[in-house]
């Protein structure tokens, strides 16, 4: 059970503050619903009964924030090579409302968007799975949005600048860097 003023993670939404619990008639029955404001003036109802079943829970503490910053420095890990595999699996780390999960994707992403780049789909999915992350990191380590944005950006940058490297020194002499049209000889 929560509270009115708990600050809590809405798997799919990010973090917000419960603002209040009203009871509600929808369709002819009476429930109690939590009401979430989100970041952006959204407000999100959710039914007391249901939210626990849901995903709903309390906002990670400073110590796990750090832990968040961990993962985020680490290497990217295996990803499906088929990007519909990919989506779906990190479609479900999102979906769990883990928040070391979610900073997995960020990651993942981010780092295949620097090297390839990325679909329209999996663009989107990065953008929502970094606006659910600092949205908690923003609660947990009491930081404006502008601030806890910069701190993901420049982890994920120095990370991958630390990683890209090791790729491209371990890279053999020997392969074939330059395209060559075959001419039919």
């Amino acid at each position: 059970m929560f509270n009115v003023g708990d600050k809590v993670v809405y798997p799919m939404h990010g973090a917000g503050t419960i603002e209040g619990i009203e009871e509600k008639d929808i369709l002819g029955e009476k429930q109690a619903y939590y009401i979430i404001k989100m970041p952006g003036e959204v407000k999100v109802m959710v039914p007391t009964s249901k939210a626990e079943g849901i995903g709903v829970r309390d906002i990670i503490d400073k110590e796990s924030a750090g832990k968040v910053f961990k993962v985020l420095e680490t290497d990217s890990t295996a990803m499906d090579m088929n990007w519909n595999k990919r989506y779906r699996d990190n479609m479900e780390k999102m979906k769990s409302g883990d928040v070391y999960e979610v900073a997995d994707v960020v990651r993942n992403l981010s780092f295949k968007q620097k090297e390839k780049g990325l679909s329209t789909g999996e663009k989107k999915m990065l953008l929502n799975a970094k606006q659910i992350l600092v949205s908690e990191l923003t609660l947990a380590e009491n930081s404006s949005k502008d601030e806890m944005e910069e701190m993901v950006n420049n982890t994920i940058n120095n990370s991958f600048a630390e990683y890209s490297k090791n790729i491209t020194n371990s890279t053999p002499n020997n392969i074939v860097k330059k395209f060559i049209p075959f001419n039919g000889v």
